[in-house]
């Protein structure tokens, strides 16, 4: 990938791995359904990775077929699964966090 592209606070905690930065895409769009090959380019993750990979996200529930679109079937990430919403919850913990950190150096910087 070309040039600075900056990193979820997931994937920064978790590591840029496939696995990590398909979960993170659907978590963070998780409004919304996509097809595959949608979320494969938009997580940054190569075709035949993200075969191998996105299977076990849906046969373990992580991920649900939502619809068809034409010939796509969409996916969505699974916001039933308890998982998914130990997930949602890490990633909120994560951002809670930072901020928290970033309102300590504030007020340090303001003195």
């Amino acid at each position: 990938m070309a040039g600075f592209e900056k990193k979820s606070l997931f994937i920064e905690y978790f590591g840029d791995y496939p696995l990590i930065r398909i979960i993170d895409f659907l978590l963070e769009d998780y409004l919304f359904d996509y097809p595959k090959k949608y979320i494969a380019k938009n997580s940054g993750v190569a075709w035949n990775t993200f075969k191998k990979i996105f299977y076990r996200l849906v046969e373990n529930g992580l991920v649900i077929n939502t619809r068809k679109v034409g010939k796509s079937e969409m996916y969505q990430i699974n916001k039933n699964n308890i998982i998914v919403q130990k997930l949602f919850e890490i990633n909120k913990a994560l951002m809670l966090n930072v901020l928290k950190e970033e309102t300590k150096v504030s007020k340090i910087i303001e003195v």
